[in-house]
């Protein structure tokens, strides 16, 4: 693809985002597609958001699961920016309109308090600029249709990426716990939508250690320039397959002592 291209899809994005109305797959506008241009697309979208104001408050990562990686045929996370309209409260609910297709993961996000990048990170850097881990709940849109309607192809890789690896908002639980407080591989979450549990999941489901899931992120910012800076909150992938959520749908996250998030579509 060529910068124009790129310049091209990210508005494509930018006004699916603003009209409700999805677009088609990149795969299939652009089939020499790769990763690289999928993250073009994806700071470009960024860049538009952010020349109308918005502000980068972090990072997302997704695809951490291997199921997710198994489904979609790929053997890496992804990766998405994480915007200061995209922020709800716990017990917060979300317009009706605010988004297309909404779903919701739980997961286990990082609050920083030092910056963190190069391809010769550790885990132990990763503790150490580690401020808070908190309960969350990230919340899933699709500007690209999930499929094509004539030839029913579905979405691949390249589609999410560009689509800000399909990340909408982040709710964050009230609760802060020092990274080292928790055993987080075994630190999960009940998962329910009005009343009735819906998933179950443990921190071990991403890539084994939710930590890897950071160090695996700031490794790989390296090689675009960027870094994790202090501040930041960083969703580090789920353990539980999407849940849709439908108007009317009121999700409440059961984290055990680790805390508790709850949000409603109306």
């Amino acid at each position: 693809m060529t910068p124009d291209q790129h310049a091209e899809a990210a508005e494509a994005l930018f006004q699916a985002e603003v009209s409700g109305q999805q677009c088609g797959l990149f795969s299939l506008r652009y089939p020499g597609m790769t990763l690289d241009d999928a993250y073009a697309v994806q700071a470009a979208l960024v860049a538009r958001k952010m020349a109308a104001g918005r502000r980068r408050i972090g990072w997302k990562i997704g695809l951490t699961s291997r199921a997710m990686q198994d489904a979609l045929k790929i053997d890496t996370p992804d990766s998405g920016v994480l915007l200061d309209d995209m922020l709800f409260e716990t017990g917060g609910t979300v317009p009706a309109g605010r988004f297309i297709q909404p779903r919701v993961e739980a997961e286990i996000a990082f609050i920083m308090k030092a910056p963190l990048a190069g391809a010769d990170c550790t885990r132990a850097d990763v503790l150490m600029a580690t401020k808070w881990v908190a309960p969350s709940l990230e919340i899933l849109d699709t500007r690209i249709q999930r499929a094509d309607a004539a030839s029913g192809r579905a979405r691949i890789i390249t589609d999410t990426i560009s689509d800000n690896a399909a990340n909408a908002g982040i709710v964050l639980g009230a609760e802060r716990h020092a990274v080292e407080a928790h055993d987080l591989r075994w630190t999960g979450a009940i998962v329910s939508r009005n009343g009735t549990v819906e998933e179950t999941g443990l921190g071990a489901g991403v890539l084994n250690d939710p930590v890897t899931s950071v160090l695996w992120l700031a490794r790989r910012m390296a090689s675009y320039g960027q870094q994790i800076a202090a501040g930041d909150i960083v969703l580090s992938g789920s353990f539980i397959r999407p849940i849709e959520c439908p108007e009317g749908s009121e999700i409440a996250a059961d984290f055990g002592p680790f805390g508790f998030v709850e949000i409603a579509f109306t």
